[in-house]
């Protein structure tokens, strides 16, 4: 493993490690989740779908913004190699994309022309309660390494741990609580990205960096940052400037 690998990856586990500790915000470590993967395997992007507690798939983060789009695709369409993956709550390996498209003829195309041919989901699940997926997408056809393999699901199932930190494993109940306040903040931080994106001429992804620095550079939740843009409590223009001046903190 090289070192700049092996540094991420020690740092992706001590994010995680820390947030059972401090206490989740969710949506920030999810997203930083995706980002990480992203960077340490053999895929050129992440996704993140997450359950509520009617057992209906939502988006909660993705390392790219084509990759969210897909993934809502995918959902609007209802197939796919991640929605499999949730229902089975087993991995899909999907080295191939071409040769699928019988199975998901309308999934397919659209990861085709988003420049994906290969995908590799592996759930997130704690004991038989499974709560989403974590979705790879590759731009090479072929297997993923077992080794990148192995390190995803692994990620998958500690950043499960996290989501119910502190909560009774067994309570469903506490759980789709939980579940439900990270998807009510995704919802908020798509508000927040679109009012940066709007007062400052900046595309999804810039706005949603934006977003993520002021909330690390002032040790405070993503979702809160996100709610006083919304709420206009905090000032876009005070946040854009802020982008502008400062350097967010690694993930």
């Amino acid at each position: 493993m090289s070192t700049d690998r092996e540094h991420i990856l020690t740092q992706a586990f001590v994010s995680i490690a820390n947030s059972l500790v401090d206490g989740v915000d969710v949506v920030d470590l999810l997203s930083g989740l995706t980002t990480d993967c992203a960077r340490l395997l053999d895929v050129v992007s992440a996704g993140l779908l997450l359950a509520d507690g009617h057992g209906v798939l939502h988006v909660l983060a993705a390392s790219s913004e084509r990759t969210r789009d897909l993934e809502m695709f995918q959902l609007q369409r209802e197939q796919g190699p991640c929605l499999d993956c949730y229902r089975t709550g087993v991995p899909v390996k999907v080295d191939d994309l071409g040769a699928q498209a019988e199975q998901w003829p309308h999934f397919v195309p659209a990861a085709l022309d988003a420049g994906f041919v290969s995908v590799h989901a592996v759930p997130l699940r704690l004991r038989d309660t499974v709560l989403g997926a974590l979705n790879l997408f590759g731009a090479q056809v072929g297997p993923l390494p077992p080794d990148d393999l192995d390190l995803a699901q692994a990620l998958a199932h500690v950043a499960s741990i996290a989501l119910v930190a502190d909560r009774a494993a067994t309570d469903k109940e506490t759980i789709n609580q939980q579940l439900q306040t990270a998807l009510t903040s995704r919802i908020t931080i798509e508000q927040a990205k679109g009012i940066l994106s709007q007062h400052g001429n900046l595309d999804m992804e810039q706005s949603f960096a934006a977003l993520r620095g002021y909330a690390r550079n002032h040790n405070q939740r993503l979702s809160d940052v996100a709610k006083h843009v919304v709420t206009r409590e905090l000032p876009s223009a005070q946040l854009l400037e802020h982008a502008r001046t400062k350097v967010a903190p690694p993930a």
